[in-house]
């Protein structure tokens, strides 16, 4: 099976003529992603901006759920091994289970923006103070993570976890568990499935050399971004488009090749993907978000930050165009994590 699976793929449309010289299997993993990722199949749904995927935490409800996701996974697979791009994009942390590395907080960031700062802010202060703060979640916070399910309980995060305190000694073991439950537990055997059937297809290891953002683009491919429409459905807080730091900016960014400015659009999006209706059609956490510039304060020699679920890039005022040109390049390249509501 999986020796046939490597074999080279000729697609023919019931009905219709013409030899499959590449143009038609393009087409049948255009039109073949666009059912496995529609919501009504019930196998993956949308978080944060609506335009990254991961599995649905209710597909329970679709009759052999599980093997509809190893198909999938083999898919995804088949179309790596055969250089076709998917028109598909998943969510960071998604991309993380299928190269085998740990999800982290930071993550959760991408799905919660809000659940991520009460995460964050317990790391920078006391939690000595809360003797509620037990090693479980509630069932409002269940429910939250499986939306649909009416009849939720809470969790514990480990054994006899409702009874264990959360001090300032176990905080990080607590949100490490938090944030495998949130991203990982609660879609675990889903997460399994896609990878038993894309691992038959790609070992892990020869996938594993690459990270989160360069799996994204190796799936999906390079984007077609034009800067223009970038840049005039941008807004602006605390410069203006004529500060010296948002020209130097535009200037730095119109000499980016092609994957510096996939890698760009990543950083501040969390995605490659380009809006079909262009960039004024941008989405954050909350519905359309145009792309941000915020003025960052504090030391001038800082790197960018972002937050994707705003589409905001937090870039602080330095005081030539190659100090921001060297700052931004490094973000984009080497900024993985730990970026935000600092």
């Amino acid at each position: 099976m999986v020796q046939e699976l490597k074999g080279r793929l000729n697609v023919q449309f019931q009905g219709e003529e013409g030899i499959d010289a590449g143009g038609l299997t393009r087409e049948w993993y255009q039109l073949l992603s666009r059912v496995i990722f529609d919501k009504g199949a019930l196998l993956f749904t949308t978080v944060g901006n609506n335009s990254t995927f991961q599995p649905n935490p209710n597909s329970v409800y679709q009759t052999e759920h599980l093997s509809y996701f190893k198909f999938v996974g083999r898919v995804v697979a088949k179309a790596l091994f055969d250089g076709q791009l998917l028109d598909v994009y998943f969510t960071r942390s998604f991309y993380k289970h299928i190269l085998g590395v740990k999800v982290t907080y930071h993550d959760i960031e991408a799905v919660d923006p809000d659940y991520y700062k009460n995460l964050k802010w317990m790391l920078e202060n006391d939690v000595s103070c809360i003797p509620e703060m037990t090693f479980s979640m509630d069932p409002d916070e269940e429910k939250h993570i499986l939306y649909e399910k009416t009849e939720v309980t809470d969790y514990e995060l480990k054994p006899g976890g409702r009874n264990i305190r959360v001090t300032e000694e176990t905080k990080h073991e607590y949100i490490d568990l938090v944030a495998e439950h949130i991203l990982t537990n609660a879609i675990r055997p889903q997460i399994n499935s896609f990878l038993e059937g894309f691992n038959e297809l790609v070992p892990r290891e020869l996938i594993s050399i690459f990270n989160d953002k360069e799996l994204e683009l190796l799936i999906s491919g390079l984007p077609e971004i034009d800067l223009d429409d970038l840049k005039a459905n941008t807004e602006y807080t605390g410069y203006t488009a004529a500060s010296s730091v948002v020209q130097w900016f535009w200037e730095v960014v119109k000499a980016f090749n092609k994957e510096d400015m996939a890698r760009l659009l990543q950083f501040v999006t969390g995605t490659s993907k380009v809006p079909l209706d262009g960039f004024k059609a941008l989405q954050g956490i909350s519905g359309p978000q145009k792309f941000q510039i915020h003025k960052a304060y504090g030391a001038p020699e800082r790197l960018p930050s972002a937050h994707t679920c705003f589409n905001q890039l937090d870039l602080p005022e330095y005081s030539s165009k190659e100090q921001l040109q060297e700052r931004l390049l490094l973000a984009i390249h080497e900024a993985s994590e730990g970026f935000g509501f600092g």
